[in-house]
């Protein structure tokens, strides 16, 4: 009943529209580390030994019959090298995305270690010299919080509490803006945490020096990310309700294509750009269209260097004696007030 009762307590704060993701490492090969992730160190030493391996792992919920098997032979993720330099912390990274309000729930079991036997999760990862942490210590027998900036360790927030090596537990960590929550078996055990340092980044499993730690039953529920072309669009509409339409083009993909990156028609995103769009992303040019009811206007958007990364289309109700400059007038400053948040073409798309 405790794991079910830690499922309830996580799953409460979720917003009901979030995404989800499950890493379910039975469908990735024995013996190898996992597809999506790379390993990496932070401190000193090599990479950790990260491998998906058969463990026996008990059930999420209790057995409904005592006939019921008490654990089954299943894929788990393990770390397995043994380094015991004291400043020696394994990650593996998942590299397929980035997230800012997430709440993430996995089983992890610390097998064994001499200098350590530590287990946790690191998040908001920038890279390994600037992140979040939550582990257990099942030496040490206590739970920490804390955050790296620039490879410096800060204050050390936990309490102690026994952690058995052997025994599979669940560590649940849930972000919301600046505040932090991290739970142990379904117990909160120290408040949450407000902290400006790290608003979004990547996540991993997390160990020290020479801890052999496995890691399975991992679920992370997550508020999509917006681009900025996106939120640039948005917050315009806010502003500008009257608007009829309005689009970004900018440059994505592999070879870069133009293409919709930002529109109040979410069908239209990913729609190649045309001439006149290409016209004014490579030459600053301005476009102007007239209809039966509206105008269109394309302005090229410019980064902080004044150079043009992307095309935004304006469409406005016409109105009698609609002269192209009064339009273009009318369309120039919802531009700029897009503009000014732009700081690098990557920016819109990233």
């Amino acid at each position: 009943m405790r794991n079910r009762l830690c499922w309830v307590l996580v799953a409460l704060s979720l917003p009901a529209s979030g995404a989800q993701r499950v890493f379910n490492f039975g469908e990735m090969p024995p013996d190898q580390p996992p597809a999506g992730f790379h390993s990496t160190v932070a401190g000193q030493g090599k990479p950790g030994d990260w491998k998906v391996i058969l463990d026996e792992v008990p059930p999420l919920l209790a057995p409904l019959t005592d006939k019921a098997p008490v654990v089954a032979k299943r894929a788990v993720l393990a770390q397995l090298a043994q380094d015991m330099a004291d400043e020696h912390f394994p990650l593996l990274v998942f590299e397929e995305e980035t997230y800012g309000d997430f709440t993430l729930t996995t089983r992890f079991k610390i097998v064994s270690g001499i200098a350590e036997q530590m287990a946790g999760i690191a998040f908001r990862v920038q890279d390994e010299s600037n992140f979040y942490v939550v582990r257990a210590s099942a030496l040490g027998n206590n739970l920490r919080f804390y955050k790296v900036v620039n490879g410096e360790r800060g204050n050390l927030i936990g309490p102690e509490i026994e952690i058995p090596k052997g025994v599979w537990h669940e560590l649940a960590v849930e972000c919301k803006g600046n505040q932090i929550r991290c739970l142990l078996n379904g117990r909160e055990l120290f408040p949450p945490l407000a902290d400006n340092s790290f608003s979004s980044g990547k996540i991993a499993f997390w160990t020290k020096s020479d801890s052999v730690s496995y890691f399975t039953d991992t679920r992370l529920t997550y508020a999509p990310r917006e681009v900025l072309a996106a939120v640039l669009v948005r917050d315009a509409l806010k502003k500008y309700p009257r608007l009829l339409g309005l689009r970004v083009y900018g440059m994505r993909g592999t070879p870069a294509k133009l293409e919709v990156v930002g529109s109040n028609n979410e069908k239209e995103i990913g729609q190649p750009g045309g001439r006149a769009e290409q016209d004014v992303l490579d030459r600053g040019t301005m476009y102007y269209a007239k209809g039966r009811e509206s105008v269109s206007v394309t302005l090229p958007l410019r980064d902080r260097n004044g150079d043009a990364v992307a095309a935004v289309c304006v469409v406005m109700k016409s109105f009698p004696g609609q002269t192209e400059q009064n339009a273009i007038v009318r369309a120039m400053p919802i531009v700029k007030q897009m503009q000014e948040r732009v700081q690098t073409a990557s920016d819109l798309t990233q």
